[in-house]
Formats: C-alpha cells, sequence, structure tokens
C-alpha cells in the first residue's frame, strides 16, 4: 500500500513538473520566431546567408525540435489531470492531435535545420543549382505533410485547451487562451510574421497559469 502510494505521488510529481514544460514550449516558439529568414524566391543570396549562421542552427535544433519535443510531454502531463474531468475524451483527442502534428511539422523543422544550411553553404561556394535544389525539397510532399501536421497540431491545441477550460473555473481562461493562442501562433506565420512571438509570449502566459492552477484545481489526482 505505501509503495503504491508512494509511487502515486511520484506520478503526481511528475505530471506536475512537465506541465512548466507547456510554458517553456512557448517561450521556445517566441524565440524561434524573433527573425525571419529571407525570401529565397527573391533574394537567395541574403537567405544562404542567413541559413549559414550558428543561430539559425541552433534556434531550429533548440527551439522548434527540441521545443516540439518538450511541447508534447507537457500536453501529455496536462493530460495526466484531465483524465477524471468532465471532457476526457476530448483531453485524449488533444493530446493524440498535438502528438501527430508535432511529429509531422518536425519534418520541416528537421530540413530546415540541416539541408536549408548544406544549400547556403553550396550557393556560397558557387554551386550550380542551389536554387533548383530548394525548390525540389519543398515540394508537394514535404508542404502535404507539414500541412496536415498543422492541422493536426491546431485542432489538438483547440481540444485540449477546451478540455483545460472545462477541468474548472480557475483554469477556464487559460485554457481557452491555449485552444486561441496555438493556432493563432501556426496562422500567423503565414498571414503575419511579425505577429508570431507576441502570440506565443501570451501563449507562455496562459500556460503559466495552467502550470500552476490545473494541479490545484482538478478536483481528483492523476494517476
Amino acid at each position: 500500500m505505501t509503495t503504491k502510494s508512494s509511487e502515486g505521488r511520484g506520478t503526481v510529481s511528475a505530471a506536475r513538473a512537465g506541465l512548466w514544460l507547456l510554458p517553456v514550449y512557448a517561450v521556445l516558439l517566441a524565440l524561434s520566431t524573433l527573425t525571419h529568414q529571407p525570401d529565397p524566391g527573391t533574394d537567395f543570396d541574403a537567405f544562404a546567408r542567413y541559413v549559414t549562421t550558428d543561430i539559425f542552427l541552433v534556434s531550429h535544433v533548440l527551439a522548434s525540435i527540441a521545443g516540439a519535443a518538450l511541447g508534447t510531454i507537457g500536453a501529455v502531463a496536462a493530460l495526466a489531470f484531465l483524465l477524471r474531468g468532465p471532457a476526457v475524451r476530448t483531453a485524449v483527442a488533444g493530446v493524440v492531435l498535438t502528438i501527430t502534428g508535432n511529429v509531422l511539422t518536425t519534418a520541416v523543422f528537421g530540413v530546415a535545420a540541416f539541408a536549408q544550411p548544406a544549400l547556403g553553404r553550396a550557393y556560397l561556394n558557387g554551386t550550380p543549382g542551389a536554387s533548383a535544389m530548394y525548390d525540389d525539397i519543398y515540394g508537394t510532399p514535404l508542404l502535404a505533410t507539414v500541412g496536415v501536421g498543422l492541422l493536426m497540431l491546431i485542432a489538438g491545441a483547440i481540444c485540449l485547451g477546451s478540455a483545460i477550460a472545462r477541468a474548472a473555473r480557475d483554469v477556464c481562461w487559460a485554457g481557452i487562451g491555449y485552444a486561441v493562442l496555438l493556432p493563432l501562433f501556426a496562422v500567423t506565420g503565414f498571414l503575419f510574421s511579425l505577429a508570431q512571438p507576441v502570440a506565443a509570449a501570451a501563449l507562455a502566459v496562459a500556460a503559466v497559469v495552467i502550470a500552476i492552477r490545473l494541479p490545484r484545481t482538478t478536483a481528483r489526482e492523476p494517476h
């Protein structure tokens, strides 16, 4: 009995710690979008110089790829506090969609982190055809994969945020914020990229509230 009780407390502690990965994820999203690469279609030289910088590689590996992993763990941690809540099915669907969406979207992060610098170096070294190779890499298969991933990530955020909002009154607005701000971050990347860091910063605030209040306001402990 003592062993089971200790394991239960350990699970709760792990879930509490995991929740803090949600605001970490949001902060990484904000940092990763403070600057944007030049358009390779209009200025491939500037693009090549930008993507061959160390900060570009670090940003994509740590903020985008590792950030997606941390965000996924944070979503799973949130689920631990929602398994006996009023919206368990919505929460489970949200986490499944979040995991799948993050896995699919990391395809483009990997390409950006490793293929783009190689293309940039090739161009700067005078290798012909770098621009054409870029167009080939970012063809229909990759764009379709990322498109589906983004749709799943958006749907996952809406489902998980809605489940959090329904868990308790204290986290209602934070849950709504999560459901709105993560999709907003994704959409602004196509429409108005300068707003991305702002959306991510607001998401970080909502995620901090979730990390603090969700464990306190959930009626029953996760297990």
